[in-house]
């Protein structure tokens, strides 16, 4: 122990970790230190190296608040956050594929009525969004709850702009008792992740865009289902296939419609998977 160098200093540190009583934080320690240290080794860390990574990390807590979170954001365009989904959404065939929650969320959005503008103000071309809620055998799921969010037209969500003090194109609403679901809100557009701090410079300094393609936000729950947080995608962006956080699946595109007067249609069908049994699937958890 008093001897270490670059090649015992792992198994000195895990043997530290030989008392710990919980086993998976065992395992997750175990695996963090051998990545870590591997990693370290690997790429013949320097220490001007590691102390701009502290410096990095320190900052990207620095900008994080209640209305940003850089960290998210950090996991987002490294790939971590849709892996994290892929391999803990794994669903039957016909169930709607999940997609990365992403850093714009808020609880206690307002509540409205079928039908309503969720927009409630924000700039935008006007949009009527359709579609069902139904299990993965047809049946319909009734009085789902959807959380719904996206950005404005200038690739902006409301949390992005200190002057408002209300919510705007975001909103909870209920499908009817057949499953059926409308509301109005604003056309989506493509817009760039926040890189003005820390993860921006490293998407710069990397040769990468931070473009996010058009989408809007779904989180739907109802008792007896899985959770199902997604996003629904317009077809003609040009970031489909680029999209700074890896969140698009091909089966969550859908095209926006232009109708005759110059507003936009899109239709989408949600399937949801059952909830195991024991769960607490539905209305009501936490995310």
């Amino acid at each position: 122990m008093r001897n270490l160098n670059q090649d015992t200093i792992t198994d000195a540190v895990l043997a530290r970790h030989a008392g710990c009583a919980d086993p998976r934080l065992k395992r997750i320690l175990t695996s963090l230190v051998r990545h870590l240290h591997d990693f370290a080794r690997e790429v013949e860390l320097t220490e001007e190296e590691w102390g701009r990574g502290i410096e990095f990390l320190t900052r990207c807590g620095h900008i994080t608040d209640d209305k940003r979170q850089e960290f998210i954001l950090l996991s987002d365009v490294l790939g971590l956050s849709m892996l994290t989904v892929a391999q803990n959404n794994d669903k039957p065939a016909g169930c709607t594929e999940a997609t990365v929650f992403g850093p714009f969320h808020v609880q206690g959005a307002p509540h409205y009525e079928p039908g309503a503008d969720i927009s409630n103000g924000a700039r935008g071309i006007p949009c009527l969004v359709r579609g069902t809620v139904r299990g993965v055998n047809g049946e319909p799921v009734p009085h789902a709850q959807m959380d719904v969010w996206q950005s404005d037209e200038d690739g902006l969500y409301d949390v992005q702009h200190a002057e408002l003090d209300h919510a705007q194109a975001r909103g909870i609403l209920h499908a009817d008792e057949q499953g059926r679901y409308h509301f109005r809100s604003i056309l989506a557009v493509p817009y760039a992740i926040p890189h003005d701090g820390p993860v921006g410079e490293l998407l710069e300094a990397a040769g990468r865009h931070p473009w996010r393609p058009a989408h809007l936000h779904f989180m739907i729950e109802a008792p007896g289902y899985e959770t199902l947080i997604t996003h629904v995608f317009r077809s003609d962006d040009p970031y489909l296939d680029s999209d700074a956080v890896f969140g698009v699946r091909q089966s969550l595109i859908a095209d926006w419609v232009e109708q005759p007067d110059g507003t936009y249609l899109v239709e989408y069908d949600f399937v949801l998977n059952p909830a195991a049994a024991g769960s607490q699937a539905g209305a009501g958890n936490e995310h």
